[in-house]
């Protein structure tokens, strides 16, 4: 009998365990996609949670950049908003929290300047071997930047700030996953932005209104004033001519006539 049909031969057998090896690398890396998935739900709903409990978008923003940081371990996060032609405003940053509308030149960051612009996410997984960086290069390489991402905060079809996103030579680089939650991450940012927006709007407002309201109650309480005193001047004043001559009948009820009149006016435009 022949041995050799008795079993599977070796390359049969190696065939085999490279099939079970490929598949067991594709399990553990739908095993990490879903990992990586279910992080950014929970970033998502820690985010929500947080600036769900504060309506000053100062606090927002910063705790946005700071949960950005956490999640990915980021050298840098920082959030910037519009400003004036060629300068943005940093007003959250995760590696520094005091930092707080500091003016930056979009110049000196092709990649924001480019996010601004376009109104599109820029996302360069090598920063060392990308040609819009070549000029700032070694910049880049003494902080040992690897990956950025730079996701537009847009409102109305207008970009009014960006996301900035930076890891370390040694990190993770960013996949394609993370750039799409980012940019879900954007899109939260700016309906927290017009919700704050509608609240400090609407706060102004009504401090205004009771600013115009003591003002008008100061001029009321003014003008009542200045009436008493005149009146009691002029009644002072005609007294002793009241007293000789008198009014006619006719006068003296002409008078209360336009008293009640004008008491009248007075409760009407008291009602409002």
């Amino acid at each position: 009998m022949d041995v050799s049909t008795e079993g599977p031969d070796a390359a049969a057998v190696a065939g085999m365990d490279e099939n079970a090896a490929q598949e067991i690398d594709r399990l553990r890396a739908r095993i990490a996609d879903l990992q990586r998935e279910r992080d950014h739900l929970v970033a998502i709903v820690d985010i929500l949670q947080e600036i769900s409990s504060s309506l000053h978008f100062v606090d927002i923003l910063q705790t946005i950049a700071r949960k950005l940081g956490e999640a990915f371990g980021l050298d840098r996060c920082a959030i910037f908003l519009s400003g004036n032609k060629d300068e943005v405003r940093l007003v959250a940053s995760y590696e520094d929290p005091t930092i707080r509308n500091l003016v930056v030149d979009l110049k000196r960051y092709p990649e924001l300047q480019r996010a601004f612009e376009s109104g599109e996410t820029v996302f360069i997984p090598d920063a060392a071997t990308d040609p819009m960086l070549r000029a700032i290069k070694p910049t880049l390489d003494t902080r040992n930047v690897r990956s950025i991402v730079v996701v537009p905060i847009q409102w109305q079809g207008s970009v009014i700030g960006a996301i900035f996103l930076r890891t370390e030579r040694d990190a993770q680089p960013f996949s394609d996953a993370d750039v799409h939650f980012c940019q879900v991450v954007a899109s939260l940012t700016a309906k927290a932005l017009r919700n704050a927006h509608r609240f400090e709007s609407a706060l102004r407002t009504q401090h205004d209104t009771a600013q115009a309201q003591r003002k008008a109650e100061v001029r009321r309480v003014a003008m009542l004033a200045f009436l008493r005193r005149l009146l009691d001047r002029h009644a002072a004043a005609e007294a002793e001519a009241f007293t000789d001559t008198g009014l006619s009948r006719a006068s003296d009820e002409e008078l209360d006539r336009l008293v009640s009149v004008a008491m009248q006016v007075l409760d009407e435009e008291a009602k409002g």
